[in-house]
């Protein structure tokens, strides 16, 4: 118990950035895990169709919460995190969010006839609950997040994942299906809030029109930009449904839940990083922004490679044997969308300063030509392509995201790579990928466990080689491994 707490004690001794993405990271893999194991269990469990009837419930709730949040979240983020008036602004954002949110039910009420898949899937009623429920839980997580506690933060969403995933098991062994499934999402959302409110050090006070002006301006660029992305994310999960069926956006979705494994640093990074950004941003230190870029476009693409190379060796593989023979069709999907991920590394973290530092019109206008250009390729490929094309018209579109956005963030800071650490990460992907071709080629694939077996060779593989080849990457990670006091689990010839 003693060498547990001195842990403890040891982690929140190191730097604050690199602690809170431990602690976001350590949750992100937890969450993953978790998830690809609960989703292997409901596609045995109930099929591709009820999944794909899911994927288009949390569709409509993303689509539908950007609407009634309007980008003031993200602004109060801003505001709150910049230190001024903290509490007026908070209490301006809560009132706004609860007006709106009201607002929105209502209109969903009126027009409810015309959500056919929600209604026959009986996801409707559940959709208005969630939207219920984050009306309060969602200032509490943008108070949280403002005032910089993302360890908090961080961990309250692991602990909403995990939440949601086992009341979904036990609901789907129970035999409720799609009712299970999204129940589980408001059921973790709740459990979280009441966790993250013991947190939550922000008070309601009076409120002045500039607050609410202050917030609607730099909103109204954050919530154009904001609703591009996710339409941006979501736009091919609704467009699948309205042209195929349930079962291909599940197959679809399943694919694209896959490559998560790619996301793992960029995103304990990213929502770490936003936060701190905006700090350095007012107060001009400049050159701390450059090189956190560079630092967390490089810890990203750590993960990001390598999956992308195992994931085209394996892929077909992992497909049937984790989620069964119905999923094997989204291969080729699959490695579009793990492509898709390492282009999203630049094309979020490139978006995302630009709003940090204060620059929200010109990520939008980005983020527009994005958008519709996705939804024109979609609308053309999906008919003709299946999902293979709802895969190629992201990738298309998030590349040409990638690049506007850095041609505009480089007239506000210079963009550097950090070339030595990229060409480190691909020499110890490609070294990864031709052990593991070499292993397929002798090896027939013909249980879960053979083709686990390549996988677990190849991290190990890929990591040693990265630590070897990148001297700097290997001193951070001892460096972190010693503050937290367990450098013995460290090798010595590292």
């Amino acid at each position: 118990m003693l060498k547990i707490t001195a842990i403890f004690s040891n982690i929140l001794k190191i730097d604050t950035i690199q602690r809170q993405s431990i602690v976001s990271l350590f949750w992100q893999i937890a969450f993953t895990a978790i998830g690809f194991l609960s989703t292997m269990y409901f596609a045995h469990a109930v099929g591709a169709a009820v999944l794909g009837s899911y994927f288009l419930f949390l569709a409509y709730y993303g689509l539908i919460s950007m609407v009634t949040d309007g980008g003031f979240g993200g602004a109060a983020v801003k505001r709150i995190s910049e230190g001024d008036e903290q509490d007026s602004y908070f209490s301006a954002y809560f009132a706004l969010r609860l007006m709106s949110t009201i607002a929105g039910v209502v209109i969903l009420l009126v027009f409810k006839d015309y959500f056919d898949d929600l209604n026959n899937s009986g996801m409707f009623v559940w959709l208005i609950v969630a939207l219920l429920v984050s009306m309060i839980a969602g200032p509490i997580s943008t108070g949280v997040t403002g005032k910089g506690k993302m360890g908090i933060r961080n961990t309250c969403e692991g602990i909403s994942n995990i939440l949601r995933i086992i009341f979904q098991i036990i609901a789907i062994y129970l035999g409720y299906e799609t009712a299970g499934l999204a129940g589980g999402l408001v059921a973790g959302i709740i459990g979280a809030a009441i966790i993250e409110f013991r947190f939550f050090d922000l008070r309601f006070v009076n409120f002045k029109w500039y607050h609410i002006k202050s917030l609607s301006v730099f909103s109204f660029w954050l919530f154009l930009t904001s609703s591009g992305l996710l339409v941006f994310s979501q736009a091919d999960t609704v467009l699948i449904g309205y042209f195929m069926n349930t079962e291909d956006v599940g197959i679809y979705r399943v694919a694209l839940q896959f490559t998560a494994v790619a996301t793992f640093s960029s995103y304990a990074i990213r929502s770490t990083l936003w936060p701190r950004i905006s700090q350095w941003g007012k107060a001009n230190e400049i050159s701390l922004v450059e090189e956190s870029l560079a630092r967390a476009i490089s810890y990203s693409l750590i993960l990001a490679i390598p999956v992308f190379v195992g994931g085209m060796l394996l892929g077909d593989h992992l497909l049937g044997s984790f989620y069964g023979v119905d999923f094997v069709q989204g291969y080729h999907t699959l490695i579009v969308l793990l492509a898709v991920q390492v282009v999203n590394v630049f094309q979020y973290f490139f978006t995302m300063y630009l709003d940090a530092l204060n620059y929200p019109k010109e990520s939008f206008q980005v983020t527009a030509v994005g958008v519709g250009t996705n939804i024109l390729l979609n609308i053309i490929l999906i008919p003709f392509m299946g999902i293979n094309g709802a895969a190629i018209a992201t990738l298309a579109t998030m590349t040409l995201n990638a690049l506007l956005a850095w041609q505009a963030l480089s007239k506000h800071i210079i963009i550097r790579l950090e070339v030595n650490c990229l060409s480190n990460i691909m020499t110890s992907s490609v070294i990864m990928g031709v052990l593991i071709g070499v292993y397929r080629l002798f090896v027939p694939l013909s249980n879960i466990w053979l083709t686990v077996l390549p996988v677990v060779f190849g991290a190990l593989v890929y990591g040693f080689l990265l630590l070897k080849l990148d001297k700097k990457v290997c001193d951070e990670m001892r460096h972190i491994v010693e503050r937290v006091g367990i450098g013995f689990i460290w090798p010595e010839w590292l």
